[in-house]
């Protein structure tokens, strides 16, 4: 999948690295960056390296909930109703300018990505697994947007930035795409029912004591940082350390260690957390204040741990 990916991303090894840890985890992924530096080509690369079924959507300010969840209709014909499912009943989700869309759409994200689960009149319908939302937002124009919600970014796993690639990069990325699609001779590597194992495989994964002691405590030191307004919440340890043990398994590891913790911990964080008035006069950012909680917080030191492989932990 990292090599797929790689094929349709030049020159961002550590943004496919973390995509593909996040997906290992189970959880969904927010990319917010200026346009046109491959926030849309990186969700529809991983989305066409699984065999699944793919829903893409387009947010629009006059986009319903019901043009995502679905609709009950009555059929003349046989004279019941018919649930007819939408775009959120597929294995990956590619919610395209999430943040066009009215917070009454945005809302409507909240159950399915919490709970893998749709309610529609009444009636609660599973969603198939696995689930994955990756949500594309610009975060520098603000006409015709709406910010997320503190709850709807929360569900996010992790938000990532593209940035923009080094000169070497652009231009191999120049030639590769001057007459073709980078997207176009991708092919699957896996399927569905592969990737509910790997993510079953990697939430097995060892985190001794220490290392959950330690995502605790870095998540409690953004509820007490004065730079903070808002803190990260306990969901953001639970995802935090699944995110930890994605990434153990994308580098073949059966542990988790604190360096895959702090490796991850901006990512994970810095979109759960509100920047006091204070700190945004000074200039800071939450991701500079995530990069300083990481440096404060001691790391934690524990008994040596025999460095077993995946594939022999798996078995």
């Amino acid at each position: 999948m990292r090599t797929a990916l790689d094929h349709a991303i030049s020159g961002r090894p550590e943004v496919v690295r973390t995509t593909v840890a996040v997906l290992l985890a189970g959880g969904h992924l927010l990319l917010e960056d200026v346009p046109g530096v491959g926030k849309t080509t990186l969700a529809k690369a991983l989305a066409r390296s699984i065999d699944c079924t793919v829903g893409r959507v387009q947010f629009t300010p006059d986009l319903l909930p019901g043009d995502l969840t679905g609709v009950t209709i009555y059929r003349t014909a046989t004279q019941e109703f018919e649930f007819r499912p939408g775009p959120l009943f597929s294995h990956v989700v590619i919610g395209d300018e999430i943040n066009r869309a009215s917070p009454k759409t945005q809302s409507a994200l909240l159950e399915s990505m919490q709970e893998a689960q749709v309610t529609v009149d009444g009636r609660t319908h599973p969603l198939p697994q696995p689930f994955l939302v990756i949500a594309t937002q610009n975060p520098v124009e603000m006409e015709g947007t709406y910010p997320l919600p503190e709850a709807q970014r929360d569900r996010f796993m992790a938000r990532l930035s593209l940035g923009y690639p080094d000169p070497d990069a652009e231009l191999a990325m120049v030639d590769a795409q001057e007459a073709a699609d980078p997207l176009a001779d991708l092919t699957p590597v896996t399927d569905a029912a592969q990737v509910s194992r790997m993510i079953a495989t990697a939430r097995g994964l060892h985190a001794s004591a220490a290392v959950k002691r330690y995502v605790v405590d870095l998540v409690g030191a953004t509820r007490t940082d004065p730079a903070l307004r808002l803190g990260a919440s306990p969901r953001a340890s639970i995802q935090l350390l699944r995110a930890a043990k994605g990434l153990a398994a994308v580098d073949g590891r059966a542990h988790v260690l604190p360096d895959d913790v702090q490796e991850l911990a901006t990512a994970v964080l810095a979109h759960r957390v509100i920047p006091s008035a204070e700190a945004r006069l000074a200039g800071r950012t939450p991701t500079d204040v995530i990069t300083d909680l990481v440096r404060q917080v001691p790391v934690p030191t524990s008994e040596p741990i025999s460095r077993v492989s995946i594939r022999s932990a798996a078995s």
